[in-house]
């Protein structure tokens, strides 16, 4: 018996082949997951969650009237525009963005509101159509509470 104590091999693992194996096993089951979601339909759905920011969602006038309350209209100087939209801001979060465009903070009215959250901004003046420029004061109208 102890002739063949040391004639048997001992295993070899190749760690880096078994860790190439897994993440090739994982991305094709990813893969089919997605190929099988595009094909019963619910590719819309994943291009949509992947889909860029750029792209304008319809929405009812009711919709676009209440966003351009919350919204500024930044003028750049080479007379191109930026839309800055406010709403579910907190005024805190507001005032970092009046210091990017250079624009002050005016008078901030407190109004009650049924179901919101303190200190939300609802409502931006000068907002949207009319612009702003750096220099200009914008006044918040936020939620009381």
């Amino acid at each position: 018996m102890n002739q063949f104590a040391n004639s048997a091999e001992s295993p070899d693992f190749d760690a880096p082949q078994i860790v190439r194996r897994t993440r090739r096993r994982r991305t094709v089951g990813i893969a089919a997951v997605a190929a099988a979601l595009i094909a019963a339909g619910g590719g819309t759905a994943l291009a949509t969650s992947v889909a860029s920011n750029n792209s304008t969602p319809a929405a009812a006038s009711t919709q676009a009237e209440h966003d351009d309350a919350t919204t500024l209209l930044y003028l750049f100087s080479d007379g191109e525009t930026m839309r800055i939209p406010l709403a579910g801001l907190s005024l805190d979060m507001a005032k970092p963005l009046l210091d990017k465009t250079q624009t002050k903070l005016g008078t901030v009215t407190k109004k009650a509101v049924k179901g919101c959250k303190p200190t939300s901004v609802l409502e931006v003046t000068p907002h949207a159509p009319k612009t702003i420029k750096p220099g200009d004061t914008v006044d918040f109208t936020i939620c009381a509470g």
